[in-house]
């Protein structure tokens, strides 16, 4: 990771809302963003707790997200009789819209540097066992008293890896609905084959309205809709929740996921991908019920075969050694932090640790061995009744009181669930479980009892009651002696394995998660005093900006534009003998008013994103909505471990092609007005 921007790679960063790039901005795009332009961003910018970014687009609590981020709320109102995943939905009015049954959104309010509280709790003299403790009970504590004294989701978030601790606080948004969709085939338009391509022809958006107290909410903030969009070699932003990025990983820290951790998820991924696939194939209602699992399943497969890529690289592992090493120099040339030199053999001591638990941790506490929602379920129902007799400052995180409106949100969800899916997943992941612990390892048998992972899958799913959400309030309600008395096999099953999965995590978080924290926590302090402070912290799903320019590249020898256009769309799918997934909607082949083919389509920038920003508005200078990120190019996956603007793009829906396919093809009069009466603001 380049700590400070170079003309290399000029446009590096996510960058928190408390130190924004504003030098960096200033020198070299002539730009200053002010507080008011920064303080609007960040509360109009809307966190999908299902994952992924969004954005209010008007002052009536309209959101605008991806088709892809959208899906899980999509396909969880979906039924065999309305498939709202492939065919899309449109509201006409507000009695229309749909209430999503799930679906929370957070909006960033404010945030508090709680560093020096976190680290006070953690003494020197402490144990491992008992620093990760203390600090899991102020975290705890922080955000309980925040919860009780703003009413706010209080999050602790762990930067620069425990370098530093924010306090967020978030509005809350339950009450979500459903106002419109495309239809998958062109908000995915070119499916698997274009997935992380470009150029790219995808209307990948969806629309929400958000409710408080019943009635329509009304917000403060918004970003309204530019009336141009994005042009080439404009200055855009991109304001969303990146999730994970791994840029100020140790060589060694890195080598462990090139070599254990990638290739093990990798393996799961491809059995899951190819089980799903397989269901799929059996009808079409099996496609319906897999469609958003099976999604999600092949983009993370191609996103993780990339990023593996990335660390095969010699170019890019040598290029962290040289940094690491050149760190490391300079740190046993200053006295006063010579000591800290040893972090990073702690690192390395601590990954040893999670190298020798790995299979056991991803199978057990990881859950990989009981892939099913209703195995689950059972879990957070026998856990909140361990965890529940427990000052609140002791539990496990998920558990912790502030928490709890979110997780009962879930657990108490009315998704459907189908068993011959559970039964086909439980099945298939029991089968692994054997594969990869052994037939005779303890845990194994007295999961299976004698069964064949395909039959006690099927005992197990088809003997529960978890599907009836009442009978899950009934035994959370009851507690601990409820959990203890049943006889559901889904509940015995997760209460069997609940001490070695405990016992493995407790492992996990005293010998791998806290050493790392604290490890890491040194070389920040170190990277701080010698680089300063002008850098950005790893991605966590939390709030971040990132700018670059509209900005095609090159590409075998080609010049790729920074945009595709309408028309594009339809000569890209007779180019495929509009086969599928080249296949045009109906609705695009015949629409009610003739399109403009010259509309910008999709388009390219060079900010830098990651996985979580799908749904992220791209903004121009002005603070208007440009455009919607849904993907990144082949050559940007490696932005995980490290920044290029080489070829690395951001690929985003344009403002206008989702303003003409609202008015033009789907007749979506009163949501494109909605959209630019907030231009008035």
């Amino acid at each position: 990771m380049m700590l400070i921007p170079t003309d290399a790679f000029a446009d590096e960063g996510m960058w928190l809302f408390t130190n924004p790039p504003k030098k960096w901005l200033k020198e070299h795009y002539d730009f200053e963003p002010s507080e008011a332009w920064l303080k609007n961003l960040q509360r109009s910018a809307v966190r999908f707790n299902s994952g992924g970014s969004g954005a209010f687009v008007s002052p009536e609590g309209l959101v605008i997200t991806n088709h892809h981020v959208g899906a899980d709320a999509l396909q969880k109102l979906s039924s065999p009789d309305r498939d709202l995943v492939a065919k899309g939905f449109h509201a006409k009015t507000r009695d229309e819209e749909i209430k999503c049954v799930d679906l929370e959104l957070n909006v960033l309010m404010s945030t508090e540097d709680v560093t020096a509280r976190v680290n006070a709790a953690v003494k020197k003299d402490m144990s491992q066992a008992d620093a990760e403790k203390a600090r899991r009970a102020v975290t705890n504590t922080i955000e309980k008293e925040s919860l009780d004294k703003t009413k706010l989701r209080s999050d602790v978030i762990t930067l620069y890896h425990g370098g530093e601790y924010h306090l967020y606080r978030y509005k809350k948004y339950t009450d979500v609905r459903l106002v419109f969709a495309p239809e998958q085939d062109i908000a995915f338009f070119g499916g698997d084959p274009d997935n992380f391509e470009y150029p790219r022809y995808d209307l990948d958006i969806c629309f929400f309205h958000v409710y408080e107290d019943g009635k329509p909410a009304k917000v403060e903030h918004y970003l309204p809709w530019s009336k141009s969009g994005a042009s080439e070699n404009e200055l855009v932003f991109v304001v969303g929740n990146p999730g994970h990025t791994d840029r100020l990983d140790t060589v060694r820290h890195l080598e462990f996921l090139r070599d254990r951790n990638y290739p093990s998820s990798l393996r799961t991924i491809f059995r899951r991908e190819v089980l799903l696939t397989a269901y799929s194939q059996r009808s079409l209602e099996n496609a319906r019920r897999a469609k958003d699992e099976l999604f999600g399943i092949q983009n993370t497969r191609k996103a993780r075969l990339a990023a593996l890529a990335g660390l095969q690289d010699p170019a890019i592992m040598d290029r962290k050694s040289k940094d690491e090493k050149t760190l490391r120099d300079s740190l046993l040339k200053d006295s006063t932090l010579k000591g800290d030199a040893k972090a990073w053999d702690d690192v390395s001591t601590a990954i040893d640790e999670w190298n020798r638990i790995y299979t056991d941790w991803a199978l057990l506490e990881n859950g990989t061995a009981f892939n099913s929602e209703l195995f689950s379920i059972a879990r957070q129902l026998v856990r909140i009744a361990d965890e529940d007799a427990k000052d609140n400052a002791d539990r496990l995180r998920e558990y912790r009181e502030s928490n709890r409106e979110s997780l009962e949100q879930q657990l108490f969800s009315e998704a459907p669930v189908y068993d011959d899916l559970e039964v086909a997943k439980l099945a298939d992941s029991l089968s692994m479980f054997m594969e990869q612990a052994g037939a005779d390892n303890q845990w194994v048998r007295k999961t299976l009892r004698g069964h064949s992972p395909q039959a006690r899958a099927d005992e197990l799913v088809r003997g529960t009651k978890l599907k009836d959400v009442a009978y899950r309030k009934e035994i959370a309600k009851a507690g601990r002696s409820a959990i203890e008395k049943s006889d559901d096999p889904m509940i015995q099953l997760a209460l069997l394995v609940d001490p070695p999965s405990r016992e493995v995590r407790k492992t996990y978080e005293e010998k791998v998660d806290e050493p790392l924290k604290q490890a890491y926590a040194k070389i920040a302090n170190a990277r701080f005093a010698i680089e300063g402070t002008s850098t950005y912290p790893d991605a966590t799903f939390s709030l971040r900006l990132a700018f670059g320019q509209v900005k095609g590249y090159m590409q075998d020898g080609k010049k790729i534009p920074p945009w595709t256009t309408i028309g594009g769309a339809f000569k890209h799918s007779d180019l495929h003998g509009a086969k599928p997934p080249f296949v045009l909607p109906d609705s695009w082949l015949q629409p009610p008013k003739p399109l403009d083919q010259n509309t910008p389509f999709n388009f390219v920038c060079t900010a830098d994103i990651i996985g979580g920003n799908s749904g992220s508005p791209v903004i121009n200078k002005a603070g208007q909505y440009v455009g919607i990120i849904f993907d990144g190019n082949i050559q940007s996956l490696v932005l995980n471990f490290t920044y290029t603007d080489a070829q690395a793009r951001a690929v985003s829906v344009h403002s206008s092609a989702i303003l003409e396919a609202l008015r033009n093809v789907y007749g979506a009069v009163e949501l494109a007005d909605e959209i630019e009466r907030g231009r008035a603001k």
